[in-house]
């Protein structure tokens, strides 16, 4: 019997997801954080967003497969789990609805001030003043991932026009234009981020992206903080050189107290959640599932890595 740990904080004993791993023979612990000491005599793990260091990895001496469960694993060192032979999957597309669905209400949000009004209304005022359409507007995406190529018939829905830049363009997509990122930056009037978070795109949204905006624009984030320059977005937006940002993922997560972005006007952070419905979660917790005793068994279905690995690591 192998012990399998948990750390999202939807999974529970009793689920769906748990019978699958309890029938296939397995002993599951429940425990939010993946850290060393958790990981002790673990065999698999599916893991939220827990930060599995090398030093993590190398602690873990029974692990041998990890599912991330969700699409982004920048929160676990890939290479080292390479080299130590541990199997390490994603669930690529597994929440694109839901992050799709929640990009438009960011856009929404930022064109008509629904949280500004609503926080007036609160206080006890009552604001009146006029927002934008979203028909018209050019919706840039950055990425064509699954979540990106799901926000594009919810755009032209609204009336739209969307271009977006990727290194993977799609000659058969004809409802929205494939361009650069430098066009993409000049013409948009909302920049909605879909990328991967790694060396190419830290900061990829810096000083230098941000001058080439309009003043007008609009930075959405759904993807991962680090693709944004925290300290030279405040920047533009107390500047007025973009018109501000909706922020739904930070550089570090909780929001610090002291993070830069708080109390800035036209910049409003959410708490991670752009994939969080009960449809995606229920999705990503039976996926993870059986994503995880296929990487047991030597056939992960989305691997991220393809390492030697550890002894037994491909034995039912």
């Amino acid at each position: 019997m192998s012990k399998i740990l948990v750390t999202t904080d939807y999974s529970h004993p009793g689920s769906e997801a748990d019978a699958v791993l309890v029938r296939a023979g397995h002993q599951v612990a429940y425990r939010t954080g993946g850290d060393a000491a958790a990981l002790a005599g673990v065999e698999g793990a599916i893991v939220a967003n827990d930060p599995l260091t090398a030093r993590v990895l190398e602690q873990a001496g029974s692990l041998r497969a990890i599912v991330r469960a969700g699409v982004g694993y920048d929160s676990v060192d890939v290479e080292a789990a390479t080299r130590l032979g541990i199997r390490v999957s994603n669930l690529p597309g597994v929440n694109s609805n839901a992050v799709a669905e929640y990009t438009m209400g960011l856009l929404l949000a930022a064109a008509r001030g629904l949280v500004d009004l609503a926080r007036g209304v609160g206080e006890g005022g009552w604001p009146r003043r006029s927002g934008r359409e979203l028909r018209g507007a050019v919706l840039g995406l950055v990425g064509y991932g699954p979540a990106a190529r799901a926000v594009v018939p919810l755009a032209r829905a609204f009336g739209m026009r969307v271009l977006c830049t990727t290194r993977y363009p799609d000659p058969a997509a004809r409802e929205l234009r494939f361009t650069g990122l430098a066009e993409l930056l000049r013409e948009s009037d909302y920049v909605s981020v879909h990328t991967a978070l790694g060396p190419a795109t830290r900061h990829l949204f810096g000083a230098d992206a941000f001058a080439a905006m309009k003043p007008t624009a609009v930075l959405v984030n759904t993807a991962r903080g680090g693709i944004v320059d925290e300290a030279a977005l405040v920047r533009a937006v107390s500047t007025g050189q973009i018109a501000g940002a909706q922020l739904d993922v930070a550089g570090t997560e909780p929001l610090p107290a002291d993070s830069p972005l708080r109390g800035v006007e036209g910049i409003t952070v959410y708490s991670h959640m752009a994939g969080q419905t009960a449809e995606a979660r229920r999705a990503a917790d039976i996926g993870a599932a059986h994503e995880l005793l296929a990487a047991l068994r030597g056939e992960p279905a989305s691997p991220v890595n393809h390492p030697a690995g550890r002894t037994g690591a491909d034995e039912p």
